[in-house]
């Protein structure tokens, strides 16, 4: 996502730093660059000429702080500039409604179904009670799509067997949600290969009739500019409430999202991010500003840990770190809970290191997850017992294991070497933690004694 687009904007900004000030004759090379980098990364032409045409100005006008480097001025202006450019804040979904209806339309192969399951299980998080409703009766597989996606998010689909008539479809979802106390509809509408009239006919009966709190247009990021015609066209017949962008992680380039927020005047509210079902996020345009310009994201990130994250289970593990009782098994619990964050690659995207460019950020993860996945390979062939007492694992077990997951009996040696550092490090790390909620006064004594955090420093070489 936006990898392209990132990697040229840090390299202009860094370029630019090197200039005592910013000014009307070093700045025009600086914004040609620019130009240039957003057009490739597929940005409307005319936002892109709004977008430097703000930039420039700002650069000459008074708002600019004489106090910082030309570097960090320009990135404070790009940065206020493209949050602005893709809606500015956060839209938060509407709720209102008894029940609230969103409704969903797009073009055939937007994603549009897969988004509704997507949908649905970020509002059953939140506390909703969703109910699916197929409403594209013209795809013979749609229906069928939607009741798989059902079974496997554990939420119901509302479906009326051989009929075609989907305002009668849509009124009986929403007989059937007040009776059975669903709060929130997700109306799955019908795609047309293209525009026309049939469709938006359609739909704004629909919307005459239900009065939908939510109108969302799903659109494929990797449609590139076209998606911003499908915008205005839906936003001009139905004026609709917000966007959700499918795909967004399968396109480097990402033009669409930040266009279409300007050129339609309507927030993106989504952004699909990964084939999963539980791969929808939240669009703040402030966030991706921030990923865009290598600043990385911690609040999402810190969010996605509270998601994913067992508050309880955490709290036990802590008390194993302090008894010095944490085992292989709960290493490998750890790893699973790391993955539901994403890729080591979407991880590091989201942390904020300067320089970190794609190619080396790729080469990181790639060589991390390759890692994981022997010591993984490792740990699965050893036995219950062993997982639980590695101290018991001696030269007859290792060959076992080695000849498990072929890995050499060094490796071995050396990964159970750096699990006990490990275990030793993370139970001082838990009594400092104990300690300081205690007693913040003992912290500072306590990173000062023999054996404390500066003695782990270099203990922990990489297990290959």
């Amino acid at each position: 996502m936006f990898d392209s687009l990132s990697d040229r904007l840090q390299d202009i900004i860094r370029k630019t730093s090197g200039n005592d000030k910013l000014s009307d004759d070093n700045i025009s090379d600086t914004l040609r660059e620019i130009r240039r980098a957003l057009l490739e990364a597929d940005v409307s032409l005319r936002v892109v000429k709004a977008f430097i045409s703000k930039i420039k100005d700002k650069v000459a006008g008074e708002e600019v702080t004489k106090s910082v480097t030309p570097g960090q001025q320009l990135v404070k202006i790009v940065y206020d500039e493209l949050a602005e450019l893709m809606g500015g804040s956060n839209t938060p979904i509407s709720t209102e409604g008894k029940p609230n209806i969103i409704m969903l339309f797009g073009l055939q192969g937007s994603g549009k179904t897969t988004t509704a399951g997507k949908l649905a299980i970020k509002l059953r998080k939140e506390n909703r009670n969703p109910l699916l409703v197929a409403a594209d009766v013209y795809r013979p597989a749609a229906i069928k799509q939607l009741q798989t996606i059902g079974k496997q998010i554990n939420i119901p689909v509302f479906t009326v067997d051989n009929s075609s008539d989907v305002r009668s479809i849509v009124s009986s979802a929403v007989a059937h949600a007040k009776e059975n106390g669903f709060n929130t509809l997700i109306v799955d509408t019908a795609g047309r290969l293209q525009i026309d009239n049939e469709l938006m006919a359609e739909l704004v009966i629909l919307e005459r009739l239900f009065e939908p709190a939510e109108k969302l247009l799903v659109i494929d990021a990797m449609t590139g500019q076209e998606s911003i015609n499908v915008a205005e066209s839906f936003n001009e017949h139905l004026d609709v409430t917000g966007v959700i962008l499918s795909k967004l992680d399968g396109d480097a380039r990402g033009g669409a999202a930040l266009s279409i927020a300007h050129a339609t005047g309507k927030p993106i509210k989504f952004i699909g991010m990964g084939e999963k079902l539980d791969a929808l996020e939240a669009f703040y345009p402030d966030r991706m500003a921030q990923r865009i310009l290598g600043m990385g994201d911690i609040v999402s990130l810190v969010e996605k840990a509270q998601e994913n994250f067992d508050i309880e289970s955490a709290k036990e593990m802590e008390k194993k770190m302090r008894k010095s009782e944490f085992s292989l098994e709960d290493f490998m619990n750890i790893q699973k809970q790391m993955k539901s964050l994403g890729s080591l690659d979407q991880i590091l995207g989201m942390l904020p290191i300067p320089g970190l460019n794609k190619d080396a950020r790729q080469e990181i993860a790639h060589v991390g997850e390759k890692q994981l996945k022997r010591i993984e390979a490792c740990i699965q062939s050893m036995t219950p017992e062993e997982r639980k007492k590695p101290e018991i694992i001696k030269s007859s077990r290792k060959k076992r294991i080695a000849g498990g997951c072929g890995i050499p009996i060094d490796e071995i040696n050396r990964f159970l070497k750096e699990f006990e550092n490990m275990k030793k490090m993370m139970k001082q790390m838990a009594d400092m933690t104990s300690t300081m909620r205690k007693n913040p006064k003992k912290m500072s004594s306590m990173m000062n004694m023999p054996g404390g955090l500066g003695a782990l420093k270099g203990k922990f070489p990489p297990f290959r």
